[in-house]
This record gives structure tokens, sequence and C-alpha cells, in this order.
């Protein structure tokens, strides 16, 4: 068995954009009910900016302090929640989500600091483009998928803006009912 911990250090939303993301999710099911989908529940959705996997509990320490250190030289930013997207492609999806504008490039740079900061105390840079988005549904079957992601495309999620002044690590504990979110410590953007 395995001590170690599933990190990520993400963005919470408001209860009222979570409401409307669960709506939008309900709609698209509602609408394609056959389709074979894992349903994001609202309050688990998040803003993820770095997903970092196992790590040593004793790890744990030198991620908060390095969050602790980029967020007390940050601003809040804001941001523009809309758009419906689907990862890698329409005719092929395996993921729904809502997107995330960054007009003023903030949010970027807020995820270039913490990556720098977080390769110092030896955690990899993500190989990845950052692409921020709110995953709302996985797809466990090729089964009506280009149905279900051609819908959630086509339903239209208005867009919300929003200001993100808090960034939460999380311990992530996965079982068959689903990902249960601890907060390990908040961080204030606080400049």
């Amino acid at each position: 068995m395995s001590t170690a911990w599933r990190m990520f250090c993400a963005f919470e939303l408001t209860v009222d954009l979570q409401t409307r993301i669960s709506a939008h999710a309900t709609r698209v099911r509602e609408a394609v009910p056959d389709a074979a989908a894992s349903w994001s529940r609202p309050e688990n959705i998040h803003l993820t900016m770095k997903f970092f996997g196992n790590v040593e509990p004793e790890r744990v320490a030198a991620i908060s302090g390095a969050t602790e250190r980029v967020c007390e030289q940050s601003s809040p930013v804001q941001v523009a929640v809309g758009k419906t997207g689907v990862f890698p492609r329409p005719s092929r999806p395996q993921v729904l989500w809502i997107g995330v504008e960054d007009p003023s490039g903030a949010l970027a740079k807020l995820q270039q600091r913490l990556e720098d900061e977080f390769a110092r105390e030896g955690f990899p840079k993500e190989d990845r483009a950052f692409r921020p988005h709110l995953t709302i549904a996985r797809i466990r079957n090729p089964h009506d998928a280009a149905r279900l992601a051609q819908t959630h495309l086509e339903t239209n999620f208005s867009v919300v803006d929003v200001t993100l002044n808090e960034l939460i690590l999380f311990r992530s504990e996965l079982s068959s009912k689903g990902s249960k979110y601890t907060t390990v410590s908040r961080h204030n953007l606080s400049q």
C-alpha cells in the first residue's frame, strides 16, 4: 500500500458558477442519455494549475511553501469562464470542458511562475502547454460519444467573469464513489 498522496493545486469555483455548470451538464446529459460518461460533481470542478501526481507526504510542505511564495507576490486574476470544448477532438471525444479565457495573460504568467517555483523544489515541469479549462465529463465508451460532444458544443454556456484570489493545495483520494478532495493549504493572491 502506497503512502504517497495524489496532489494538485487549483482555484475553487463559486457556488453560483458550480450551479451554472451543473445545469449545463444536466441539459447535455438529458439530450444524449445513452452516452456513457463520468460526470464531475459540481463541487469537485476546479481550475487546476498544477497536477503533481503521487507525492511523498514529507514533500507536501515544499509544495505548500512554493505555492505561498508565488501567491504572496501575485495579484488576483480576472478570467472569463465560458465556451464549450472537447479534448482531443469532437469526432473522438475523451473530455468535455468549459473554457477559461485569460485576456490579460495574468493566469498564464501565474501558472509559469508556479511551474518555475515547483521545479526549484524538484517537481518536474509539465511538458504540455497550459490550457486552462474546467473538466465536466470524461467519456467512458465511444457509443454516442460524438453526439454527446456535439450536443455539449452546441449548448450555450454564457460567459461569466470570475476573480481568482485563492489558490488551494488539494489531496485527491480516489474511490469507487468518485474523487474526494481534501484541502491541505490555502494561499491568497495578496499583492
